[in-house]
Order: C-alpha cells, then structure tokens, then sequence
C-alpha cells in the first residue's frame, strides 16, 4: 500500500488529503478513495506506461437550475441524511439578461469533482433545455472531472418517432444536444419511450416510479386489495401497468382509445371486467388531462366502484386542474419530477409523492459505482420510504 499527497478540491483552503492507492498489476485496475471512506475501484487506463495512475473524482457536487429547486434542495437533503454530513447546492446564479438569453455563473470551485445537474426539461421546456446545457457547458469549461444530468421529466419525449412526412425526431436531436454539451451520464424517470435511452450515446439510467406507486398503493388501500384493478388508458401502456399490477398482484384491463388528431380522443371502450372494481389508472404522464377523466368516466360507466389514477410526470397544462377537480375520480396521484403549481398543491384530489428519496439514493449509487437497478427491489425501497408514504 503506497501513500500519496494531493491537494483537496477546495483550493481555497489548500487542505492536504492522503490518498489510498492500491494497485493491481495483474487485473490493471487502480482503487482511490479519501482517508474514512471507502475505496472507489475505477478502471485505469493502460496508455502503455504501467506507472500512469488516473486519480478519480473523490467528491460529488450538486447543482440545479431554476425548473424545479424545491426537488433539488429535498435530493440535497435526503444525500446529507444518508451520509451523514451536510451536502448543499453548489453556490451558482442561473439568471436571464434583459433580451432573456440565459447566464450561469459558478462561485465555487468545481476542478476535479463529480458534478450532479438537477434539472427537469418541463414547462418552459426550451429554456429550461437551454439552463441544462449551458450549466453543462459551464462545469465542463471550469474542468469538472464529470457532469451527470439528473432529468427528472424528461421534455420532448413524445417526438420519439416520425408519424408522418416531414416531422422531425425532437427526442433524438435533444439527446444529442445533451452529449455534445459534455454531459457523460444521464439519470432520468419514466422515459415516455424507453427507447430514447438509444438516442444517447452516453449511459442512460430509467428509474420508474412504478414501485414509489406500488408502496403507496399497498397503504393506503391495505384493507381492499382484493379489490382493486389495474388500468392501462392505451394499449402502448401495458407494460408499465402490468409492472404495477405485478408489484400489487392485481388483474390489469386496457382502456382501447382512438385518435382522430393530436389531443383528441374518437371513442374508448374499456377490455377486461371491471365490475366493482376499485381501478387504478396508471400512465407516465398527464397534460391537459382530457384523456384521463375520460377513461375514467368509461370505467365508472362499466361498472367500476372508484377510480384513481397513479401518474407519474404531472405535466397540468391548460384547464387540466380544473377537468380533474370536476372529474368522477376520486384521487390523482402524481410525482413531484415537475415543480406542481399553486393550483395542484390546492386541488382536494390530487396528492403528490416525493422522488428525491429515490434520486438522492440512485445519485449515491451511481458516484459509489453500484447498483441503481437495486432501487426497483422493494426490499431496497422500503427502507428509503419508511415514513413517508
């Protein structure tokens, strides 16, 4: 075991910090962590001197823009619970000029550290896209040693794919805007394509919020789980509500509808029994929520004793709150991936869960080179819940 000097990443205080080092000649890898922490095993790359060491970053750091800091600063709270010490926001400015063009600004010394970007691409989705990269391009140019994006709701999703002639992949081109703004990994939820994790060329972790739904699902309706029935509102949805039927051993039905144009729906018909049933619509996302309360009308008229809807990304465009409010659907359950406006925060029927358990753990879990899939084991979640749902 050799011992070596190096300065610590807060230049200002010039602090001295011994580095561990542990070389493995036979299986070229190098192990570097700080002294009290445990040893960070990365590989070494081999440029043909065996002498070369690459010192990994040894700190994480998180920053955020301005789409959703109450999420942020939650993240940041949960990380300095889990490891004990305080981990607060980097010290940085994210501000407009008057033409509104868009400047960052970092007070605090980021050579060498592992940064952390929170920023959901929601509503005002351009210029919060615009925030995301040009934080990226400020870290990278200040020598961060990698940049992650945490992307809560991932905006554009939807262009995933050309349904007709001259319609362009927005998804594809926003993916590689991302890239080339130095961006390395990228950690999201509830993709609306899992596909869009092949538009990058960069590690893409989905983490679904399917079992946060499924915990809560199991407290607050403890005493009629035999009743209950998952729904998918189209059928490119099975998947993701047989996931939750799964999780809560559930049947699932499919609410069938049909478009004759972009936001409009023709006819639903509702495949599976669902005579009284307590039905749980369960989808990625809700916009204006027309869709929504007119599955859950079909339902009800099909027999249907309550139904609820469990909804990932809380989009609430237009008169979303208000159709919701007036809507045969007892409960709305989002996420908090969007920043909800005063009027969600106020609606009776609609209640929100927090991800920044979840996303401080996978964060973690991504800077300590371990499982983020492990989030998904109830046994791993729970604990992470306990209390709060």
């Amino acid at each position: 075991m050799k011992k070596f000097k190096g300065i610590s990443a807060d230049e200002s205080k010039a602090e001295h910090y011994t580095v561990d080092v542990l070389l493995r000649c036979a299986s070229g890898s190098v192990s570097v962590g700080l002294n009290g922490d445990a040893p960070k095993p990365r590989p070494c790359t081999d440029n043909g001197d065996k002498g070369e060491m690459h010192v990994v970053p040894v700190h994480m750091q998180l920053i955020a823009g301005n789409a959703n800091l109450p999420l942020a600063k939650a993240i940041a709270r949960r990380m300095s619970l889990h490891r004990g010490l305080t981990i607060d926001l980097v010290d940085a400015r994210v501000e407009r000029f008057n033409d509104q063009e868009i400047f960052v600004e970092v007070f605090e010394n980021v050579r060498g550290e592992d940064m952390y970007i929170i920023q959901p691409t929601s509503n005002p989705a351009n210029d919060n896209l615009m925030e995301l990269l040009i934080m990226a391009d400020a870290l990278r140019r200040s020598s961060a040693s990698r940049i992650t994006a945490v992307i809560p709701y991932f905006g554009y999703a939807r262009q995933d794919r050309r349904t007709k002639a001259r319609t362009p992949i927005t998804a594809k081109l926003v993916a590689n805007m991302i890239v080339e703004a130095g961006i390395e990994r990228v950690l999201t939820m509830d993709l609306h394509a899992t596909q869009i994790q092949g538009f990058f060329d960069i590690p893409v972790d989905n983490l679904y919020a399917s079992p946060i739904f499924a915990l809560d699902i199991q407290s607050k309706f403890a005493d009629s789980m035999d009743d209950m029935m998952v729904v998918s509102p189209d059928v490119g949805g099975v998947a993701r509500a047989r996931e939750l039927a799964k999780r809560i051993g559930a049947p699932l039905s499919i609410v069938d509808k049909r478009r004759e144009k972009a936001g409009e729906v023709a006819g639903m018909t509702v495949i599976g029994d669902v005579t009284g049933k307590k039905c749980i619509i369960v989808d990625d996302m809700c916009d204006t929520a027309g869709t929504l309360c007119k599955a859950a009308e079909v339902l009800m008229e099909a027999g249907a004793s309550e139904v609820h809807a469990y909804i990932t990304h809380g989009v609430m465009s237009g008169p979303a709150v208000e159709r919701i409010t007036n809507s045969v659907m007892k409960s709305l359950v989002i996420t908090d991936s969007i920043e909800p406006t005063e009027a969600v925060k106020g609606a009776h029927n609609i209640r929100i869960l927090p991800t920044a358990p979840m996303f401080a753990q996978a964060i973690l879990n991504t800077w300590n080179g371990t499982s983020v899939s492990s989030l998904f084991d109830d046994q791993t979640l729970e604990p992470i819940y306990d209390g709060l749902l």
